[in-house]
């Protein structure tokens, strides 16, 4: 089975591939805003030990504007056409890691 970013986890020594799996389960999404200069942060989640790193992203707020990127309605169906096809394996049940922390934790 190889990966979006081209990894055959099929060629991997078993114990490898659960290690990377294991890593790969650590990652964290939270969701939150930004107000006063302070991001607040609804739901912690536990288990995360003090000096762990973060990457903040900041969402903007209203849509894409695509004609301000140059890119117009015929461009645009083209680019919604080409990440269709990442649908399937972001859809695939291998990706299910992602979707719980706590749970893929526990495994």
């Amino acid at each position: 089975m190889k990966t979006a970013l081209g990894l055959d986890f099929g060629i991997l020594k078993d114990n490898f591939r659960s290690k990377i799996m294991e890593q790969l389960a650590m990652l964290t999404s939270l969701e939150g805003l930004y107000l006063n200069g302070q991001i607040k942060i609804g739901d912690l989640p536990t288990g995360i030990p003090d000096g762990t790193r973060v990457i903040v992203t900041f969402l903007n707020s209203g849509g894409i504007d695509l004609e301000s990127l140059g890119i117009n309605k015929a461009d645009a169906q083209i680019l919604r056409s080409s990440l269709f096809t990442f649908a399937e394996e972001w859809d695939s049940p291998e990706m299910s890691i992602y979707d719980n922390y706590d749970a893929a934790k526990k495994r």
